[in-house]
């Protein structure tokens, strides 16, 4: 069986891998030059700064992953475990680290803000386990449920459990339980922004991203796009063929089915299956022909998660302890939101998102410029705004918020700034919006695509369909991609064997 698989992010790459493992002739076409998708680096005077995800959590989806396909991750990636989570700043001069032992973050908590707020924390934890532990199996690791589906998937037994983690809540409204400090709702609100989401609109079970995190935050020794790397080179070993500068046109459809693709350049790749790992805005835009535009997403402007402006620079840091990771607070969050999602422009007082690439727990500056990315949320509307001028604005006020806060960067080499355009050009029918639909209501991650689609032979990964963004997550899309091809290629195996009968009453195997 020849499958095709459209995009080299971290889904197409986990489809490609099992699916080689398996024994199919998998072919891997990737418009640009590596893989990895948003797992990407950027060269900045001459060195690599990650410009995507920059920490794996979930980590046990990568190791059954290799271990499925006869490898192991940890002897082809070096990990280290994340002892300090995120340092935290606002204005005002506090600040507060979070740590993956409770213990610890709660010590911190009620230094910062007293006894009982670390409370509230503990019952934060404790609330964020079980909504983890009720959706993993049936929703994280199945196929795509509808509403019904999943209680059915829990069962009676499970329903209260499952009015219990707040389905039909916002995430700011639940945090109100636990929280009465506004700077500790803030912070843990910003878990709707790892999936694209303003918390005034996402639903309280996001708040599953702190059990994620305490469950093990791992940094990889060249960055996630090292990663990236592995994945690719052991589908590579298993026997994928992966083809670079390799940009699908269309889908080849005959017979009401995907038999193939055509490639920009004109080759035409034979295939009786094909995953595509683009976002599903693509396929619902026509960019892959009209035949697949069903099975993809035309998104209203409000409909789209979150867009970015990032800075990757090379710099000498002063004036602020920069952890590994550091996030500068907004004074308003409901402003910022604000002026995001509802006014459709950069924020003027934006929160700030800093990995310093080059420090580990101990926090120490390396010797010299370091690598750093610096990011601030954006409308997804690109590539019509924010125009070019807005984003140099915005970078230049992105240098003095941070400023305020007492961080000075001195930088050894031009930066590199990408915008909502940069992304609507690096991923096709986004618009910029990095993580497809917004999780915005209680019902939106059950409007997200699954694996199987309408049009027979066309099957869909990546952060854009279920079970949502993330890097763990897009590699379990690949998985269930993968699990839905071998199922529906055995099941017809199954209809033709039974179908050829031969005289003398025998049928063939």
């Amino acid at each position: 069986m020849r499958v095709a698989v459209i995009g080299a992010g971290i889904g197409g790459l986990a489809a490609a891998l099992r699916l080689a493992q398996a024994g199919l002739d998998v072919t891997v076409l990737e418009r640009g030059p590596a893989p990895g998708g948003k797992m990407r680096s950027l060269d900045v005077g001459g060195l690599g700064v990650e410009a995507g995800p920059t920490v794996l959590t979930m980590r046990w989806v990568l190791e059954d992953l290799f271990r499925d396909c006869g490898a192991d991750l940890g002897a082809r990636v070096r990990l280290s475990p994340a002892r300090l989570l995120a340092r935290h700043a606002w204005e005002d001069g506090s600040r507060l680290d979070l740590f993956a032992d409770i213990d610890a973050s709660a010590q911190a908590i009620r230094a910062f803000a007293g006894p009982r707020e670390a409370e509230g924390y503990r019952r934060f934890c404790a609330r964020s386990r079980e909504v983890y532990e009720t959706l993993e199996g049936p929703f994280i690791r199945d196929d795509r449920p509808s509403a019904v589906d999943l209680a059915l998937r829990i069962g009676p037994w499970g329903l209260p459990r499952l009015w219990r983690i707040q389905p039909f809540a916002t995430l700011w409204s639940a945090l109100a339980e636990d929280f009465r400090d506004p700077r500790l709702r803030q912070l843990f609100a910003r878990y709707a922004t790892y999936c694209g989401a303003s918390p005034f609109e996402a639903p309280a079970t996001l708040m599953l991203v702190a059990h994620v995190e305490q469950a093990g935050v791992w940094t990889v020794a060249g960055g996630l796009s090292a990663l990236a790397r592995a994945v690719a080179d052991l589908a590579a070993e298993r026997g994928a063929n992966l083809r670079y500068d390799a940009e699908v046109a269309r889908l080849v459809v005959s017979g009401g089915r995907v038999v193939g693709v055509d490639l920009a350049d004109g080759v035409r790749v034979a295939a009786d299956a094909v995953v595509c790992n683009a976002d599903a805005a693509a396929l619902g835009a026509g960019l892959l022909g009209p035949e697949g535009a069903p099975a993809g997403e035309r998104l209203e402007p409000q409909e789209r998660s979150l867009s970015a402006v990032t800075v990757c620079a090379r710099a000498t840091v002063t004036g602020f302890p920069l952890a590994h990771h550091t996030v500068f607070f907004a004074p308003d969050y409901r402003a910022e939101f604000d002026q995001i999602l509802r006014e459709r422009r950069l924020p003027e007082a934006p929160t700030i998102y800093v990995c310093a690439q080059d420090r580990d727990d101990a926090c120490a500056a390396p010797e010299g410029p370091e690598r750093l990315l610096l990011l601030v949320n954006a409308p997804a509307d690109g590539p019509e705004r924010p125009t070019p001028p807005e984003i140099e604005r915005c970078a230049t006020n992105l240098r003095t918020r941070l400023a305020r806060f007492g961080l000075s960067l001195s930088e050894a080499s031009p930066a590199v700034t990408t915008g909502p355009a940069g992304f609507a050009a690096l991923f096709p029918g986004t618009k910029g919006a990095l993580y497809g639909r917004a999780s915005r209501g209680s019902t939106a991650t059950f409007r997200r695509p699954g694996a199987r689609t309408a049009l027979p032979g066309l099957y869909l990964a990546g952060g854009s369909v279920h079970p949502g963004p993330g890097v763990p997550m897009a590699a379990l899309s690949g998985g269930l991609a993968a699990r839905a091809i071998l199922s529906d290629h055995r099941s017809a195996s199954t209809v033709r064997s039974r179908g050829a009968a031969m005289s003398g009453g025998t049928s063939t195997p």
